[in-house]
């Protein structure tokens, strides 16, 4: 199996996601710009999207898209999703909103058509999280146990850090908890990203 990213790109959530799982993967940069692979094949080869991420299974099959990777991560793990008789739905519905809600509006602030665009969009994000922050069922989105939306959630808060967008409390101390997970240590470390 193979995970295409791109160092701290949104591919950052599968990847934690994946060691959290135990996965057994490899790993293979993506230059988002020359849109090569790190031995030099065209991305868009391997997806005609054109960006990360991008879970090659040992079959070949492939799946693209955070909200599959990470719902397909969890039926892997199932320990990595809620529990409750509607767990599954829950989490689908967690990593629908911060994929829409969240993430795509990243892409209005890291390159903006104008300032009151990234101003708006920077509005939007902090709005968001504090919506998050009201979600949460315990030190984790869900409770008490980490799942594959905590992996999106933590690489979300790693970008706002970057863009110095401030989030509640509440998510600055789940940020820091998420950092010290082994999962997440490695995942950093192998795509090169100190914090």
């Amino acid at each position: 199996m193979k995970l295409y990213y791109a160092p701290g790109a949104c591919s950052l959530a599968d990847h934690i996601a994946m060691h959290e799982a135990g996965l057994d993967f490899e790993r293979v940069k993506i230059d988002l710009k020359t849109k090569l692979t790190e031995d030099g094949r065209p991305f868009d080869e391997i997806n005609p999207k054109s960006y990360v991420p991008v879970v090659e299974l040992d079959d070949g099959r492939r799946l693209t898209e955070n909200i599959a990777i990470l719902s397909w991560v969890a039926r892997q793990k199932p320990a990595l999703a809620p529990s409750d008789d509607e767990g599954g739905t829950r989490l689908l519905e967690t990593l629908a909103f911060i994929s829409t809600e969240i993430h795509k509006q990243f892409g209005r602030v890291f390159r903006p058509t104008s300032d009151a665009e990234a101003s708006a969009a920077r509005e939007k994000i902090g709005q968001r999280f504090t919506l998050i922050d009201k979600m949460m069922k315990g030190d984790y989105l869900f409770g008490e146990s980490a799942s594959v939306a905590d992996a999106y959630l933590f690489t979300m808060l790693t970008w706002a850090n970057k863009m110095s967008i401030e989030v509640p409390a509440k998510l600055k101390a789940f940020y820091e908890r998420m950092r010290e997970r082994p999962a997440v240590k490695l995942a950093l470390e192998h795509e090169g990203i100190s914090l």
